[in-house]
């Protein structure tokens, strides 16, 4: 893992990580079931790659802590993420993010769209609010499957039987991701919506896990097909954790991707 530290932001001490280093910035948005630790498969190998690679605990996650005395809080996760890039004096970057994080990243590309290089998004519903996607959702809602523990909803049934130690790492990751008083969903800017999401300029990967309970790739085509600029990938037999599932296959993809971008 690379070197952490504090952000000291107005109304926000923000725990990062950061590869350092010269290469070209990518900044890692972490899932509703995550801190910076679940992005222990992408680190090395984006900052191998060349990349100068940084992620962020979101407001009420991990270390990331509340400090009113140095100002307002940032009102969204895009909000204090542009007050991480200002604080780390980034010009253009790519921004991936995952799952409750591809929320985040729909969300500041159509914000901020001179800072992103490009944007990949994986195992998301986007949190689109159009009636299409919400009717979409429910159509394949599992009954009671929030009251289920966490990994029977996120991980693929494939990874959990075969890698017992990696779910048991997942497990723990997610058991310390929010504070006691976060709720589940990030905080956006403004609802994504799919007029939103069609104003974002940047180039866009969008990667679906055929074995995702909840953001399947039927629904994410839904969205993705109303992107200017996108491209496709699916992961096979993996959940809605893929990059965490088959960090092979899902860093290859953003990697030749980031290549072209």
């Amino acid at each position: 893992m690379s070197r952490g530290a504090y952000a000291e932001l107005p109304g926000v001490k923000l725990w990062f990580v950061d590869s350092g280093g010269g290469g070209v910035p990518i900044l890692l948005l972490h899932p509703n079931t995550g801190t910076v630790e679940i992005w222990e498969p992408q680190i090395g190998a984006f900052a191998q790659a060349g990349y100068r690679v940084i992620a962020f605990d979101r407001m009420g996650w991990g270390k990331s802590i509340a400090d009113p005395a140095s100002g307002p809080q940032p009102g969204s996760i895009a909000a204090a993420l542009d007050a991480l890039v200002d604080h780390l004096g980034l010009d253009k970057f790519h921004l991936l993010g995952v799952a409750g994080g591809g929320f985040i990243a729909l969300d500041y590309a159509a914000w901020r769209p001179e800072k992103v290089r490009s944007l990949v998004v994986g195992g998301s519903t986007g949190s689109v609010q159009d009636r299409e996607i919400a009717e979409f959702i429910d159509r394949i809602a599992i009954p009671e499957i929030r009251k289920q523990a966490p990994h029977y909803r996120e991980i693929g049934a494939s990874y959990r039987g075969a890698n017992p130690e990696g779910t048991r790492r997942w497990i723990e990751i997610d058991a310390r991701a929010r504070q006691p008083d976060a709720g589940f969903q990030p905080s956006l800017r403004t609802p994504n919506t799919l007029a939103k999401i069609a104003a974002i300029a940047a180039p866009v990967l969008v990667i679906a896990a055929d074995a995702d309970l909840l953001a399947p790739p039927a629904l994410m085509r839904l969205w993705a097909m109303h992107l200017r600029h996108h491209e496709w990938a699916v992961i096979h037999d993996a959940g809605h954790a893929m990059a965490w599932e088959q960090p092979g296959a899902f860093n290859d993809k953003v990697l030749d991707f980031l290549r072209r971008h």
